[in-house]
């Protein structure tokens, strides 16, 4: 079982989103691994708050739960260091699991279930690149927790 998971809603599709995703998820392997599931998204009928909640429900019916960190704009926002500290004491408190919303972001079941939400940037980040920031923020939190040079 890996140390880390990530939950997203929809597959990606996007080429570069996912050779920079596998080489991070390369890089982790030395640190417990890191595995990536998906829900289906809801389709968009002309209420946000139905598709978020539906896309929450399929989130913490398939087992986002663990040490549930939810990447929402509403979250708090962390420096480098912080989130270090953060992955640290998940993953001392077992497996951590983190949650990427759907276009609308995250219905308020899923964040209320999470044990921290969590802010990528202060501005609005397209869904691949979130992915690919969060994978490249785990290695770097990481690298800093084990002493090893990646970050200065």
């Amino acid at each position: 079982m890996a140390r880390f998971s990530v939950w997203t809603v929809g597959r990606s599709r996007t080429g570069w989103a996912n050779e920079a995703v596998e080489d991070y998820t390369r890089r982790l392997r030395r640190y417990g691994g890191i595995e990536e599931h998906s829900v289906r998204p809801e389709r968009f009928r002309g209420d946000v708050e139905v598709v978020r909640r539906a896309e929450a429900e399929r989130l913490l019916a398939a087992g986002a739960r663990a040490q549930l960190v939810a990447l929402d704009e509403r979250g708090e926002t962390l420096s480098t260091e912080a989130f270090a500290r953060l992955v640290d004491e998940g993953r001392r408190a077992g497996r951590l699991a983190f949650a990427l919303g759907g276009p609308y972001g995250h219905g308020a079941a899923l964040r209320a279930s999470a044990w921290r939400t969590v802010r990528l940037s202060e501005l609005v980040l397209n869904h691949e690149v979130a992915r690919v920031l969060l994978y490249e923020q785990l290695y770097r939190a990481m690298t800093l927790l084990e002493g090893v040079p990646y970050h200065h």
